[in-house]
């Protein structure tokens, strides 16, 4: 028998200026609680959608989504191949599309992947809607150190129409994103835990600080016009995201971080590093993030659309002939053939970090039988925003049955994502433009 008091589930902790925080799951509140399924989500995107060749180019075998079967079940392409041992740990979806992304600038599509937002006509002073891993992280933050870690190959939001994000907030504005392996290491799992009084202290001056600055801009910010209003959004919303992640961190800083091993990480690696470097060590901190508890959301934008960003010249260092977005707008078989090798580069990031994910142990089952990782783009091919690329990984304790590759034309996929909200236990009626959940196979529960 335990000798510890237990506490209610319903427990609340005085936050700064009398606001109520919930209290983290902890073994003191029993094992009913404690031992309740981690949930949780991560989004990956990757920009100008893949290489989905013409019959007459006669690869089919190098198409994204498969094109063959055998003995009942899908045959992976050549650029999805190193997926293979993950079989029955995913699922193709086709067909799927954003209703309003055929009426918005092709170029924007990252902007409205995670959101399905009328970006063609947005509602009087906003430009997108709430995305879905703000969503989770609104139901899962409470049971973790961080409400959601946003990624991206170019750190902040990048500018409006061609943002370096693709996670916008409950309020539809783009959150910053980090892209530095040893900034977002220092920020999950640095600290010095020896003086818990000074950590204290030091967390509640930069909560002031960012109070005090939140203050300031908002006094401005009625002296501002319009453009100058907009941007001093933008920098609001990154100051509520900090002082969120802040808030959050004051009430765990008495809980030890799980002791986990760092050394395979490579903190040295940057985007102008050797690309597989690159994407590993970020996978490797997701990983970490999710086997840890830090956080149950994450989005992790891969590529930035139209020619942005550096990834853009990612191919040309695999030894490719053209850059991301022209190898995207290649109509031959050598150019999509090409298209086709770089999706398979992205395909053995995938495996890297789909093994990390089932090598640690949650309780009951694997990390990533408790997580849902969505992969796709917000185009198919050539700015096409139609049947949309896309795969679900992981998410077997949450019924989630993989081995599938599930189509339907015009499919929507606010459907989708509403059948992963569900997944997830987060029981809202709708998100975005849905009109149900998706009728598939993979969502046994939803």
């Amino acid at each position: 028998m335990s000798n510890f008091t237990k506490i209610d589930r319903r427990a609340f902790l005085k936050g700064i200026g009398g606001v109520s925080l919930a209290l983290p799951v902890l073994d003191a509140m029993g094992a009913e609680v404690a031992d309740q399924l981690p949930r949780r989500f991560c989004a990956l995107y990757t920009a100008n959608g893949m290489s989905l060749p013409k019959a007459e180019h006669d690869i089919a075998d190098w198409h994204w989504f498969p094109t063959a079967e055998k003995d009942g079940k899908f045959v992976f392409g050549k650029s999805t191949e190193p997926l293979s041992p993950f079989r029955n740990k995913l699922s193709f979806m086709g067909g799927l599309h954003h209703p309003s992304g055929p009426k918005a600038d092709p170029h924007i599509c990252s902007d409205m992947w995670l959101t399905g937002a009328p970006l063609h006509n947005p509602k009087p002073g906003t430009f997108n809607s709430a995305g879905l891993d703000q969503v989770v992280a609104l139901h899962t933050k409470q049971f973790c150190r961080q409400p959601s870690l946003v990624l991206s190959i170019d750190a902040g939001t990048g500018f409006l129409s061609r943002t370096g994000t693709i996670s916008y907030s409950l309020e539809g504005r783009p959150i910053p994103a980090e892209n530095s392996p040893r900034r977002v290491f220092d920020r999950l799992f640095k600290g010095d835990r020896s003086s818990v009084a000074e950590e204290h202290a030091k967390l509640q001056r930069r909560i002031k600080l960012v109070d005090a600055v939140v203050d300031s801009a908002k006094s401005l910010d009625k002296q501002l016009g319009k453009s100058d209003r907009e941007r001093m959004e933008q920098y609001l919303t990154s100051l509520n995201e900090v002082e969120s992640r802040l808030i959050a961190s004051e009430k765990w800083i008495d809980i030890p971080l799980k002791k986990q091993d760092y050394s395979h990480v490579n903190l040295d690696a940057t985007n102008e590093s050797e690309p597989a470097d690159y994407y590993r060590a970020m996978f490797d901190l997701i990983a970490l993030a999710f086997d840890a508890d830090i956080t149950r959301s994450v989005a992790f934008m891969m590529n930035r659309e139209d020619g942005m960003g550096i990834s853009d010249t990612f191919p040309l260092k695999l030894g490719l002939s053209k850059t991301h977005h022209n190898l995207s707008h290649a109509t031959d078989k050598e150019g999509q053939l090409q298209f086709a090798k770089y999706d398979r580069f992205l395909s053995e990031q995938l495996h890297h970090f789909f093994t990390r994910l089932d090598k640690y142990q949650d309780r009951q089952g694997s990390v990533l039988d408790n997580t849902i990782v969505l992969y796709g783009s917000g185009a198919s091919t050539t700015h096409n925003s139609h049947n949309l690329p896309t795969m679900l990984a992981g998410g077997a304790n949450m019924g989630l049955k993989h081995g599938q590759y599930w189509r339907k034309d015009d499919a929507r996929m606010a459907n989708m994502y509403l059948s992963i909200l569900h997944s997830l236990g987060v029981e809202v009626e709708s998100f975005s433009d849905s009109t149900g959940t998706l009728a598939s196979l993979v969502f046994s529960k939803a």
